[in-house]
């Protein structure tokens, strides 16, 4: 059975409508992120499954049982927000017991757990400071443990890592991500930041506007996007995309872009004539003798990898290629792109064309 289940789950702020039809299953100890630019709805969804708001129309299910109207505390959900919430003048033990206490706990199975808890945060040794004593990423897994002692059902992250800077927020979603995998417990997480999300969740449902645009796994929104959207979302840099019409070649059907042809997965549903946009991700633009011709623009050295943007035919393309590439500005070259890894979308709706990469 689903532990976590959102039927049509609607809301509005007077004629402002935030979240349109939402439909939603979170399997038993899954971890999911809801991620979306800002205004998308993920935050008001997170809120609306925590108990925080009711939903204008539509069903919220925790195992099988309809909850629209019970409180956050009978939901039995722990939520860790943007900014720690950390009570100032309490130490760190006091931080962490502090909603046991308010359920009139004993002392000693309330210590058992704070400790407990502090172990597998690594926050044993600093139980006695007060949180003005601790770094950004101590605090924050204060605000995890203050959640987690409560051995709720399910977790919510509302863009727990926002206020870190670069290096902690990387060290910190290893951190979220063994200590899933570690007790198992349902999670739910909100975060805007597409890296984040594709590296700790099993799945992400990809918001905008109030819809959830697709739901899977971090590959198969990556490597099969539902929608346009979902494509220019993904992925870092972001994807390419240009606009053609469909021809015949001599041997499949091709995409052409002004001069240049590019040949369309084996098995497209698309009709000669037909106007598509084609998109590329940067690692699959391969830098050739032959091929459709373009000329460098910007040569971006990072470390393992060289950005390079192309100008051609369809506007701009950018290439990743291995290592430092030795590649003047202004200077003629040529790209080619297998078939397989071309993206083909519908220009009006946005949604994508099949083709083999369905499989």
């Amino acid at each position: 059975m689903p532990q976590v289940e959102l039927r049509n789950i609607s809301k509005s702020f007077g004629s402002v409508t935030v979240c349109h039809d939402v439909n939603l299953i979170i399997e038993d100890r899954a971890f999911v992120t809801l991620l979306g630019p800002s205004g998308c709805g993920k935050t008001t969804t997170l809120n609306m499954l925590a108990g925080l708001e009711d939903p204008s129309a539509g069903d919220i299910l925790m195992d099988g049982q309809r909850v629209n109207e019970r409180s956050p505390v009978d939901r039995d959900v722990a939520m860790v927000f943007q900014n720690y919430a950390l009570y100032p003048h309490m130490t760190v033990a006091e931080n962490i017991g502090f909603t046991l206490r308010m359920r009139h706990m004993g002392r000693g199975e309330i210590r058992r757990r704070v400790e407990e808890v502090a172990r597998s945060l690594e926050l044993g040794p600093l139980l006695d400071r007060l949180p003005a004593q601790l770094s950004g990423g101590q605090q924050q897994r204060v605000a995890i443990g203050r959640a987690l002692v409560r051995e709720p059902r399910v977790f919510l992250f509302d863009e727990p890592f926002s206020n870190l800077d670069a290096s902690l927020r990387i060290r910190m979603r290893a951190e979220v991500k063994e200590l899933h995998q570690r007790l198992g417990v349902t999670s739910i997480f909100v975060t805007h930041d597409q890296e984040e999300a594709m590296s700790i969740s099993d799945q992400i449902a990809v918001m905008s506007k109030g819809r959830i645009e697709q739901f899977g796994t971090p590959e198969e929104v990556y490597a099969r996007p539902a929608t346009r959207t979902v494509a220019a979302f993904i992925g870092n840099p972001q994807i390419d995309l240009a606009s053609g019409r469909v021809e015949h070649g001599a041997d499949g059907l091709i995409c052409r872009v002004g001069e240049a042809e590019l040949a369309l997965p084996a098995g497209t549903e698309a009709v000669a004539g037909q106007a598509v946009e084609v998109g590329v991700r940067s690692e699959h633009v391969q830098l050739s003798d032959t091929g459709a011709a373009a000329r460098v623009r910007l040569v971006q050295p990072v470390g393992p990898a060289t950005h390079v943007t192309l100008d051609w035919a369809g506007g701009t393309l950018t290439a990743t290629l291995p290592g430092i590439a030795r590649l003047a500005a202004g200077s003629a070259t040529a790209f080619a792109i297998a078939p397989e890894n071309l993206l083909v979308f519908d220009p009006d709706s946005g949604k994508r064309i099949g083709g083999r990469t369905d499989a």
